[in-house]
């Protein structure tokens, strides 16, 4: 995905700050990471408290395979997909991204 898109995609938040990483790409507002462009999907920050949400919406968690196979999840969600097509439920959601950002120590 190119830089312009993923803007647009945070426009809500306002600035974010894009730099490459293990093949793929850190999306970060005010010096926080929320998001993470893998195989050119975008993958919202999420955590205990806004997981539940994503999982309500249809999204996905990112997991890779651990050692003997195991799958290690992590705390990044696809976007749900009626946020494609609307700036505005967009923005809710890369909020939702970037208060799990805040919330993290």
């Amino acid at each position: 995905m190119d830089r312009d898109a993923i803007e647009e995609m945070f426009q809500a938040l306002g600035p974010v700050t894009i730099k490459r990483m293990f093949g793929g790409k850190g999306i970060y507002h005010e010096g926080r990471i929320l998001a993470l462009e893998v195989d050119g999907e975008i993958l919202l920050k999420a955590d205990v408290q806004s997981g539940p949400d994503f999982e309500a919406a249809g999204s996905r968690q990112w997991f890779y395979e651990g050692k003997k196979g195991k799958p290690v999840k992590m705390p990044y969600w696809s976007i749900p997909d009626e946020a494609f097509d609307d700036l505005d439920e967009m923005g809710i959601w890369v909020r939702r991204a970037y208060e799990a950002a805040l919330r993290a120590k």
